[in-house]
């Protein structure tokens, strides 16, 4: 690694870290001051409360960090008249851009890994912690359609992989064909698995001197392959939350059932594109910046730069709520803009370097 680059690494690394900390402890801190008398008594729950609370903000304060740590690194270097002796030096915009943008994708990269794991469930647990729900676990009445069967759940149990009083009504040609009745069923093995089951067939040709129901009973069956109970019991909530691994799952999933997916594309959508609206307004930051300090205004560039960033964060946020509202396509509301974004600060970033 160069001399050059690694001083400007660590000094960026710097000013980022001293202001995602700052922003971190400022709103985990107000958002606790704010609810603490609605949170339980327990000190474990208040613990996780504020653990989950903090990466919930992360994913919030870590992209803004970035760009804000960068213009705070720019002014300070332009300040100290750093970018004049680089250039003095034979050091090129590109030497100076490289590090700093790989580094951002690189931080956004394992926010986007966290956001493949439990961490991602982040704010609902920590809804259910000041809801007194941390420790209630359990769904009620859901009809849901899977393939060829309507699946009803009386009592569902997510965590523990458990469903109480299920219906299992399987379609054939618009009629009904079978009926599965049971009192318990868990899943393992990505399936179903039924136990001291009752299944109703239907006669196929209804002739009504002799047809008749046959009735049979299994002590053991499975059904549903691939039907998780993660993914049924976020169906039929207002404010949903899913990791990446089952967001995609959960999108093959419906589109095989032919079911609208625009709510959970927009959910994806936040988490693995979004977070890089950084990596194109970094490189504005810096080539709308001043090498010389003598017609550097830093009140004026630090108080600009800042707001644009917040702008345009808060457009994808609104643009992100309106794709999971189903008001706007999520593709058009978040893939296009973030494509369009990326082309215009390319070819501004060809036409003053060049």
């Amino acid at each position: 690694m160069k001399i050059i680059t690694k001083y400007l690494l660590l000094k960026y690394l710097k000013y980022f870290f001293i202001i995602l900390v700052s922003l971190e402890l400022f709103f985990v801190g107000f958002d606790y001051l704010q609810n603490y008398k609605s949170l339980p008594d327990s000190a474990n729950l208040q613990i996780l409360y504020i653990l989950y609370n903090s990466f919930f903000i992360l994913t919030i304060t870590l992209p803004l960090s970035l760009l804000f740590g960068w213009v705070l690194t720019i002014s300070v270097m332009i300040k100290d008249n750093n970018i004049i002796s680089f250039y003095s030096l034979g050091i090129s915009k590109k030497d100076i851009l490289f590090p700093i943008i790989t580094l951002a994708f690189i931080i956004n990269s394992i926010l986007m890994m966290l956001q493949a794991t439990p961490l991602a469930y982040a704010a609902e647990v920590k809804r259910k912690i000041i809801n007194d729900k941390y420790f209630i676990n359990e769904k009620s009445n859901i009809l849901l359609k899977y393939n060829d069967n309507f699946v009803f759940f009386k009592k569902l149990f997510p965590l523990e992989k458990k469903a109480l009083d299920i219906r299992i009504f399987k379609i054939k040609d618009n009629k009904l064909v079978q009926t599965i009745i049971a009192k318990k069923a868990y899943y393992q093995n990505n399936r179903w698995y039924v136990l001291d089951a009752k299944i109703i067939k239907n006669p196929k040709h209804i002739i009504w001197e002799d047809s008749k129901l046959e009735i049979s009973y299994e002590k053991f069956l499975y059904t549903l392959e691939g039907f998780k109970p993660d993914i049924i019991s976020n169906v039929y909530k207002a404010k949903v939350q899913y990791s990446i691994p089952d967001a995609i799952y959960t999108i093959l999933l419906f589109n095989k059932q032919n079911l609208n997916t625009n709510k959970i594309e927009a959910i994806l959508y936040s988490k693995v594109v979004i977070p890089f609206f950084v990596l194109p307004i970094l490189l504005l930051i810096f080539l709308y910046s001043d090498a010389s300090s003598r017609f550097f205004h830093a009140g004026k560039f630090i108080s600009l730069w800042v707001f644009a960033s917040l702008f345009t964060w808060g457009i994808f946020f609104l643009l992100q709520k309106l794709a999971i509202g189903n008001v706007l396509n999520a593709k058009l509301a978040i893939i296009l803009p973030i494509i369009i974004l990326f082309l215009v600060s390319y070819y501004i970033y060809k036409k003053r370097v060049n």
